[in-house]
């Protein structure tokens, strides 16, 4: 999707932040990483050497201070692990043309966005806000938006008048050698006429 602006929140950096940092190198972007605490030298040594240091910044402060400043996010990532995740979900400005918005770590009955999305400016604007929540880790929801449509293919959902359902499954493999987990989307097309 091409993501200039992406903002994680989480509470300590991880593997995540270094797979954000490729991704804004690839698009041009960059990576606003919002952590609660400045234990930061380790990760910031993996990010010099692996030459993303210039679409990294690091901020350690409140994030529902620092969150207000961010506008038109094309992609985040909210680690739910902290109790004030809900209200850092809902500080988030996101692109209204084209964006994505992931939580993390929902585990139990914790809840996400479940496509409600707070956004300045929307006005009569047409805008499809679709969340789908995966059991993968702890629990992920996956919320897309866009100016009319544009991400449902994406998300396999389709106009209520198209006969084919496109289903898919989520596969989550750990690779024992590398400490990595891999996760593929699988999908399934039935073309059956309910």
């Amino acid at each position: 999707m091409k993501a200039k602006l992406i903002v994680e929140v989480t509470s300590c950096a991880s593997s995540s932040t270094i797979a954000l940092a490729a991704a804004a190198k690839q698009t041009g972007g960059r990576l606003v990483c919002i952590l609660p605490e400045p234990s930061l030298h380790e990760l910031k040594e993996v990010i010099r050497t692996s030459g993303l240091k210039d679409q990294v910044e690091f901020r350690t402060e409140d994030p529902s201070m620092l969150l207000p400043f961010y506008e038109n996010i094309d992609f985040s990532l909210v680690d739910c692990k902290d109790d004030a995740y809900t209200r850092f979900l809902n500080l988030l400005d996101v692109n209204p043309i084209r964006s994505v918005i992931v939580a993390n770590n929902l585990d139990g009955d914790k809840k996400g966005l479940e496509g409600f999305v707070k956004r300045k400016g929307y006005g009569d604007e047409k805008v499809v806000v679709r969340s789908l929540k995966h059991p993968i880790g702890k629990g992920m929801e996956v919320t897309m938006i866009s100016k009319n449509g544009e991400n449902d293919k994406i998300l396999g959902f389709r106009g209520h008048h198209s006969r084919i359902k496109n289903k898919s499954k989520w596969v989550a493999k750990f690779d024992e050698v590398s400490g990595e987990e891999h996760i593929f989307r699988v999908p399934q097309v039935d073309l059956s006429w309910n």
